[in-house]
């Protein structure tokens, strides 16, 4: 039977790279029922929307979303589409595995990042203060961390290495300075850390050194877990250690649902160029067919991809060819044959 799974394309070169990947995945014989429904600005252009309830309500029925670029109109009255997704689904756990697929400057990265996701600073407590006359002369934003909030993303990085049969986690924090909020994520870090002792190795390291570390030797690191703000940061340079973003897939995991995406942006320069990479969303594809239990087919599509990139004879503009993303999209599927 097949899985349902709700299927959003999304904007500028998003509805290219999601064709490509659908037929990438039909190739490899994934046994998929695709709900296709629309967000972002596609989701204001039919419904007045960026997250329409329709989109919500499909959603709600798969539990599984495979989505590409969205774009976030600019403007008050409409609802922020990663909020809104975040909020519904409680999407606690963000997880952006990057590695080294074609030997560069670094050849042997193989990260893991594992962000929580509706805590810190981005969890949008923030006001204006105003001083004599300016209602604006300062702003203020909350970073807000609960015991609860850091108690399950450290212990889903924990369970994320068992299950990968990964040896190591690093907990990226700012206690050293942040002492209330920063400290409790570290102090709830160290006692989740206790009852894995003896399993899976744990270190700690403060972000800027971090920062630093994962550019001079990112071979060092396994998986990384840290607040909601650093994480944002640290998985876009940790994408850029193996390629950039045309490269990183995304998965967001909550209590209701999980979401699979590209977590590039819509580039609306090349879109309808069919010249665009379909990776990022192709490899989300990937992490989504080991979600719902076809890892067989999952690894095949992810060594098809990985060699068509080593063979270096197709590839799209960004990786340093000429080739167009239904003659990439060709290379693979060959591959799989």
């Amino acid at each position: 039977m097949a899985t349902p799974v709700t299927l959003i394309p999304g904007d500028g070169i998003g509805p290219s790279i999601a064709d490509a990947t659908v037929r990438i995945l039909a190739a490899a014989g994934a046994d998929v029922e695709w709900d296709r429904q629309v967000a972002g600005m596609a989701g204001v252009a039919r419904w007045n929307d960026p997250i329409p309830d329709a989109t919500l309500d499909s959603i709600k029925r798969t539990r599984v979303a495979l989505k590409g670029p969205l774009e976030t109109p600019v403007g008050d009255g409409f609802r922020s589409i990663n909020v809104a997704l975040r909020k519904t689904f409680d999407l606690y756990a963000n997880v952006r595995p990057a590695y080294t697929i074609v030997p560069g400057r670094f050849d042997n990265v193989d990260i893991v990042l594992v962000r929580e996701n509706t805590e810190g600073l981005y969890i949008g407590v923030e006001h204006y203060v105003k001083i004599g006359d300016d209602p604006k002369a300062a702003a203020e934003s909350v970073a807000i961390i609960t015991r609860h909030g850091s108690e399950r993303i450290v212990r889903y990085a924990f369970e994320y290495a068992i299950a990968n049969n990964r040896k190591k986690v690093t907990l990226v924090h700012k206690a050293n300075i942040l002492k209330f909020s920063q400290g409790l994520f570290l102090d709830v870090g160290r006692m989740i850390a206790r009852e894995y002792e003896g399993r899976v190795q744990f270190e700690e390291r403060i972000i800027d050194a971090m920062a630093m570390h994962l550019v001079m030797r990112p071979e060092q690191f396994d998986v990384v877990v840290t607040t909601n703000l650093f994480g944002d940061i640290l998985s876009d340079e940790i994408s850029g250690l193996v390629g950039g973003l045309g490269l990183a897939p995304g998965a967001n995991f909550g209590t209701n649902a999980a979401i699979f995406e590209a977590v590039h942006g819509t580039a609306p320069d090349i879109a309808g160029k069919n010249i665009a990479n379909p990776g990022a969303l192709v490899l989300a594809a990937c992490m989504m067919l080991d979600h719902i239990g076809d890892r067989g087919r999952a690894t095949s599509i992810r060594n098809a991809f990985e060699g068509t990139i080593r063979d270096g004879l197709v590839l799209t503009r960004d990786l340093g060819g000429t080739s167009t993303t239904d003659q990439f999209t060709d290379a693979v599927i060959a591959r799989l044959g």
